[in-house]
């Protein structure tokens, strides 16, 4: 059995796992993907990192993770489909089970979705939720990038330099993002901003060959070979929203000590209630999460 064990390894459980594993705790860390980081290996450029020259998020995920395992914690990929309460708390991972004194959820937030006729039909043939992940299927193609927000008009400018065209659409007339990145975008050529617009449905047949946008209550279609859906993050809390608490976002209630309503359970990271989702506050709650572990721990 396990001291504690951790479900999601980007910087929260990362540094939760460091820091379990160098109080001497027994810990294991269960992350669904091969690469550990989550949302840090999306980011190309990382330049609010404390002590971190700007750099690619997988570089600090790869000293996270060699901190972790050098600190003696243990880590499996395998998608968790179950978790049971209790005492011990039993983990159902890969067919197998886990148990621990201790869990820390950290599995982040997951894209959000349109929610359009043809999203979930073309999910992976030509609907995408990470422009540096699939952006070179569509060179010198027509894309359309959705969204209002800094992901929005990243994803637009990264994928200008690939795609011969890019539609920008946003259902309102000003952008949430930072007026840097959208002055960008309004000077790159091969950008075409549209307001006050709404994709109403993706069309196709084998893939992706356009969309309907409503601008002024008025319909027509555009042609275009993706989609890239940036419309915000939700958190993944689908294993543990019948066990702890939300906020109305739903998001884990739990406060700077990571600790929820379930006796022994932390959450750390964008999973929890908190005003600022960075790298580096995701560290923090990860060090929060195991020092409450460590001390829930220490008091039975």
């Amino acid at each position: 059995m396990y001291d504690v064990i951790i479900i999601g390894a980007g910087p929260a459980g990362l540094t939760a796992a460091a820091y379990s594993a160098r109080s001497m705790l027994k810990t294991l860390v269960i992350e669904r993907y091969p690469l550990t980081g989550g949302q840090m290996l999306l980011t190309d450029v990382i330049a609010n990192f404390p002590a971190y020259v700007p750099s690619d998020g997988s570089e600090i995920a790869k000293n996270l993770k060699a901190q972790a395992e050098e600190a003696g914690a243990e880590f499996i990929t395998a998608e968790v489909t179950r978790i049971a309460d209790g005492k011990p708390k039993t983990v159902f991972a890969g067919g197998k089970e886990y148990q621990a004194k201790t869990l820390i959820i950290a599995c982040g937030a997951e894209h959000k979705k349109l929610g359009v006729q043809g999203e979930d039909k073309f999910a992976g043939r030509g609907v995408s939720y990470c422009a540096v992940c699939d952006g070179g299927f569509f060179r010198e193609k027509d894309i359309a990038v959705i969204g209002g927000g800094d992901t929005a008009l990243k994803d637009a400018l990264y994928l200008s330099a690939i795609c011969r065209k890019v539609y920008l659409i946003h259902r309102r007339d000003s952008f949430r993002g930072s007026a840097d990145k959208l002055s960008k975008c309004e000077q790159t050529d091969n950008i075409e901003i549209i307001r006050s617009a709404v994709c109403r449905e993706i069309c196709g047949e084998s893939s992706v060959t356009g969309i309907i946008i409503e601008q002024n209550g008025e319909r027509r279609r555009t042609e275009c070979s993706g989609v890239f859906a940036a419309v915000g993050m939700a958190p993944s809390t689908k294993l543990i929203n019948d066990i702890v608490k939300l906020d109305e976002k739903g998001c884990i209630e739990a406060g700077e000590d990571c600790v929820t309503s379930a006796e022994g359970i932390f959450a750390a990271g964008d999973i929890r209630t908190k005003p600022l989702r960075q790298i580096v506050t995701a560290c923090s709650d990860g060090a929060n999460a195991a020092s409450s572990a460590k001390n829930y721990i220490l008091s039975e």
